[in-house]
């Protein structure tokens, strides 16, 4: 069974920096895609940041820039680097993994910046 668990969420002031890690198993990490989500209070989840088995990124046009994916395939661990963060970066941040026939979530992380 494919599992996902996120850590690194916490609370930051505008302008600082968090990493969010996401651990994988049950699966072959290194030949799915990855990524992140986040949902804010009374919004939709939105995409922030995907990456391909082969490492091909692509970001929302809101964190592009702020934001950097990364995988570590010996780890099967996928990273979510935030920087310059905003207020408006405040949200619960989910990990995903696309397994072709369906996509496994992670519980979440939740990241709020405010002074």
């Amino acid at each position: 069974q494919v599992q996902l668990v996120e850590s690194g969420g916490g609370l930051v002031q505008p302008g600082g920096s968090l990493r969010l890690s996401c651990v994988a198993s049950g699966s072959i990490f290194g030949i799915y895609a990855m990524g992140w989500y986040r949902q804010a209070p009374g919004k939709q989840r939105e995409l922030v940041a995907g990456i391909t088995s082969g490492g091909n990124t692509n970001y929302a046009d809101s964190v592009k820039g702020r934001f950097t994916i990364s995988r570590d395939n010996a780890r099967d661990t996928v990273y979510l680097q935030m920087t310059s963060l905003k207020p408006e970066d405040t949200a619960v941040y989910y990990c995903y993994q696309d397994l072709r026939t369906r996509w496994a979530w992670g519980q979440g992380t939740q990241v709020t910046v405010s002074s």
